[in-house]
Parts: C-alpha cells; structure tokens; sequence
C-alpha cells in the first residue's frame, strides 16, 4: 500500500507515503492519503498527525504516466483525488505537522502548504514544474510557502526553493540533517501532544476560520486551468514529453 498509518506514540498519528519510486501518487494513492489523514484525526486520543513519506523524497506529486495512458478520466481523478487529499490535511481535525525530505513537488506542494506546521532535512527543496507539464495547480498552496513574487517566479520557472530559504520566510520551523528528520517532527509533535485534545481541534478550526484565503476554492479556480490546457491539447504534448523523456514542444 502507497500509504500507511503508524501509531506508535500515545496522541501522535503517523501518515506514512511509500510508493516507489518517487511517490508520485496515482488517483488511489491520493485518496488513500485524504482517507488516512482524515480518520487519524478523527481519533479522539489523537492529538497531532505527521504526514511524512519513505524513499527518495517527499512526493513528486501525480502520476503522470495514468494520466497520460488514461487521458479525461485519469485528468479528472487526479484532480479530484489531489483536492480530496490538500483538503484533508487542512480540514483535519487536529493539527498536521508535513515532514519533508528530498523532492516536495506539485501536489507534495498542496500537502506541504496546507499542512500547519513543516520541518524540513537540509536536502529537501520545494517547486511547482506544472507549467513544464501542461498543468496548474497548488499555487495556492506555494503562496502559504514563500512569498508573493517568489510564488510568481517559481511558478513561471519552475525553479525550486531549499528549504533553508523557506526558513528564512518563517513557514518551515525547523530544518535538520536528514537522519534526524523523523525525530524533529515526532519532538515537535510532542510538545502539541502535551495539550489539551479539546483546545487543539478547537485551535485547529478556529485558525482555517480566520485563513484570508479559501484555500479549497482557490485551488478549484486553478484545476479549471489545467482541463483547459488538456482539452486544448498543449497539455498532452508536454506529459507525452515528461514521460519520453525528451524536450516539449512549447511553440504553442
């Protein structure tokens, strides 16, 4: 399974990505993750959950190949599975703490940006390659990352930021080597865990209350983007050149 669920501290729920090779998630694997996040705070001990991934980095986001094999369907589930999976992490009932190593790509971006709380290893760098693959998408959740203009310029492109320059903005707490990742993220978990489960969830709500931006309407408005590039057909020269590995066609 893509995704598991580890609870081996009392009050801290561990949501585990493992999808070899890159946990680039398919539409399961999207809503595996809103299922499992959404039921690990919906236990009544739980007082905090952890959302971090095994392997080579955090996510690489969707996967491209059903995407590109499966065509309207495949579009679809991916975007319904991503904002089942972003929406998850911020309507959890307790905090969630995104734990990140290696690649945080496109809808690694979504869990990461929606998530309350993000430690970091030092390697772990974090980017949107949509307009290099004929999508948009979790710009939304980018602009909870860095800056305005740093978003525009990320997005347009789709350079990546460390995260020690996300440090630097304050939305990563703390970054650490890798091999101490998991430990940074269950002492900070901890120190939530040590309040009260009541006050927590009525935290938790009452700080998406108060968020300037509908995060989940945002990132609608932008997947509307995404099936207009596809039914126009750029998009599929742009997966077609992803998963050949040759350049794209950008003439149009």
């Amino acid at each position: 399974m893509p995704i598991e669920t580890i609870q081996s501290q009392p009050g801290i729920a561990e949501v585990v990505i493992d999808h070899p090779p890159v946990n680039a998630l398919d539409v399961a694997g999207w809503y595996a993750l809103a299922d499992a996040v959404l039921t690990a705070g919906r236990v009544p001990d739980n007082r905090v959950v952890i959302v971090r991934a095994d392997g080579r980095g955090f996510c690489a986001g969707v996967d491209i190949k059903e995407i590109q094999a499966s065509g309207d369907q495949a579009l679809i589930g991916a975007n319904r599975g991503c904002f089942a999976a972003f929406a998850a992490v911020y309507e959890c009932e307790v905090p969630v703490i995104a734990a990140v190593h290696g690649f945080c790509l496109g809808g690694g971006i979504g869990i990461a940006g929606n998530a309350d709380i993000v430690v970091a290893a030092d390697n772990a760098t974090f980017g949107l390659p949509e307009v290099d693959r004929g999508a948009l998408g979790a710009a939304t959740h980018l602009a909870r990352l860095v800056p305005q203009h740093r978003m525009r310029s990320m997005v347009y492109t789709a350079e990546v930021a460390t995260a020690a320059e996300l440090h630097h903005y304050g939305s990563v707490l703390r970054v650490v080597p890798a091999a101490e990742l998991v430990d940074c993220a269950y002492e900070v978990a901890g120190s939530i865990a040590a309040k009260s489960p009541t006050i927590l969830r009525r935290a938790k709500e009452s700080l998406n209350g108060i968020d300037p931006v509908d995060v989940r309407r945002s990132y609608r408005f932008e997947q509307g983007f995404t099936y207009e590039l596809h039914v126009a057909g750029v998009a599929d020269e742009q997966r077609a050149a992803f998963v050949e590995k040759r350049d794209a066609d950008t003439s149009t």
